[in-house]
């Protein structure tokens, strides 16, 4: 039997590559996150380097975990997702392969600079310029890949999932190129064509975004293709997730100014940030009942199936972030909470409850299916990642929620002549057993992606070429 690629075969080679480099990228940004809380726990793990401090480190770690493990898992999962919804292969394999090069190249490239200290200084927007424009080259060969997949598709239908893809794509990129607006004045450096409060406000139409359509609209995408899969349910209301796709993304890109409350940002535009944040909740919660909902008559599933339970505890942790963020958003809420570790709480609540939890159990669910295999390795292991995943990233939410109202109040305590009550330095001590147990949360949470490692490992071992291709045989007939 020949192993070379038939043309009625789906491109699983670039979901492999994609797949495999989620666990890799995964567990390196979420091993330096363990590494760089423990630097507040222990500051002398800087090593008195200008390399290692913290902040240089912390940029690296948000842009590992969000760009090299959660953009892998995005790329990966959208390909999968794109040609078995619209029962076509990709449109081109070598611009399909480009990406994932070129995404590999400005993973490593932020790797090099950001611990040298060459850095826009904008969250989550950190890379200087040739890596921008490098990334953004990348970004539009991916959007040709997948919008020109779906214009040869042999179904009439375009399933919800890649209308979450599709506007995760083309909001992701408008706001890279617009918020990377700079004038370059050296090879590592560049300054911001934009100035002031203007800057800010941009910078967090894009910062927000980032959260609203990198970690939101595209991990919806593949919540609304893998839980009605896993669940083997059809999606509880196809009405629901068009009216949810239509609101989000009408809302969630007027959201950013809630983190310029009390700057000097015009009042005006911290109110209607904080309006939108607060309507925002409604379209959310519509994604998370209609994917909860999915498993009327299944839920006796999650006994047995750790996969799914991955998928639906994401889910939760969804809904219970997305109540959070337009809570904080409100002013008076927003002025006890921002600054302090509430604010770290509530991403990670997301990044590890939703956004890592909705990514692995779709992990477990993909692979086994681009290697032509029945199942993973081991299901038991899927269920010790689970638990760890679970208490791991409660752990961390818990102390830094703790942390963060402590923060708060003791930051605003007055005596009555009118002095502050306390320094900052006895709140830092304050919140020194937060960040013991924030560190222990994160490190049972990376521990988990070890046993992924591991299970992804054996399942890819027990494969063959001739069986992972035949998996990527099209059947013309059949659900996808």
């Amino acid at each position: 039997m020949s192993t070379a690629i038939s043309p009625t075969a789906y491109n699983y080679k670039v979901v492999r590559q994609f797949a495999i480099m989620t666990v890799v990228w995964g567990i390196l940004g979420m091993g330096l996150g363990v590494f760089i809380a423990s630097q507040l726990v222990w500051p002398e793990l800087n090593f008195g380097l200008e390399w290692t401090t913290f902040g240089r480190l912390r940029p690296l770690h948000t842009n590992l975990v969000i760009f090299a493990f959660g953009g892998c898992a995005l790329f990966g999962t959208s390909y999968y997702v794109v040609q078995r919804t619209c029962q076509t292969r990709l449109i081109s394999d070598s611009l399909a392969s480009f990406t994932f090069w070129g995404w590999q190249a400005v993973i490593v490239g932020a790797i090099i600079t950001l611990p040298l200290g060459y850095t826009t200084t904008k969250e989550y927007a950190e890379l200087e310029w040739p890596l921008a424009i490098l990334l953004a080259i990348v970004w539009v060969a991916y959007g040709m890949v997948f919008f020109g997949t779906i214009t040869k598709r042999k179904t009439k239908h375009i399933y919800v999932g890649n209308w979450f893809y599709g506007a995760f794509i083309v909001v992701t990129a408008m706001l890279h190129i617009v918020n990377h607006a700079s004038l370059p004045v050296s090879f590592f450096k560049s300054y911001s064509a934009y100035a002031g409060a203007t800057d800010a406000m941009i910078q967090w139409w894009y910062g927000h975004n980032a959260v609203g359509f990198f970690l939101t609209t595209g991990f919806l995408g593949m919540m609304y293709y893998f839980v009605p899969k896993q669940a083997e349910r059809p999606i509880y209301s196809y009405r629901l997730s068009i009216v949810h796709f239509w609101a989000l993304i009408t809302l969630y890109i007027w959201a950013g100014p809630h983190h310029l409350h009390y700057t000097a940002l015009p009042d005006w535009a911290q109110s209607l940030g904080m309006a939108m944040s607060i309507i925002l909740l409604a379209p959310s919660w519509g994604g998370m009942i209609n994917g909860m909902m999915t498993l009327s008559g299944a839920w006796h599933k999650l006994r047995t199936d750790p996969i799914l339970r991955f998928l639906v505890v994401s889910l939760a942790f969804y809904g219970m972030s997305t109540f959070e963020g337009p809570m904080m958003a409100i002013k008076t809420v927003n002025a006890l909470s921002h600054y302090t570790d509430w604010t770290i709480g509530h991403v990670h609540a997301g990044a590890l409850g939703w956004v890592a939890m909705i990514t692995i159990g779709s992990m477990y669910h993909m692979i086994p299916k681009i290697y032509g295999q029945k199942q993973m390795y081991s299901v038991g292991l899927i269920n010790v990642h689970f638990w760890l995943a679970t208490i791991g990233t409660v752990l961390y939410i818990a102390s830094m929620w703790v942390n963060g109202i402590t923060q708060g109040l003791m930051w605003r305590a007055i005596n009555e002549d009118g002095t502050l009550t306390y320094s900052f330095v006895e709140a830092l001590q304050a919140s020194h057993p937060g960040f013991i147990v924030r560190a222990l949360g994160g490190a049972i949470f990376a521990s988990g992606m070890l046993f992924m490692a591991y299970n992804v490992w054996r399942t890819v071992r027990a494969s063959n070429p001739v069986e992972a291709e035949a998996a990527s045989q099209i059947a013309v007939v059949g659900v996808h």
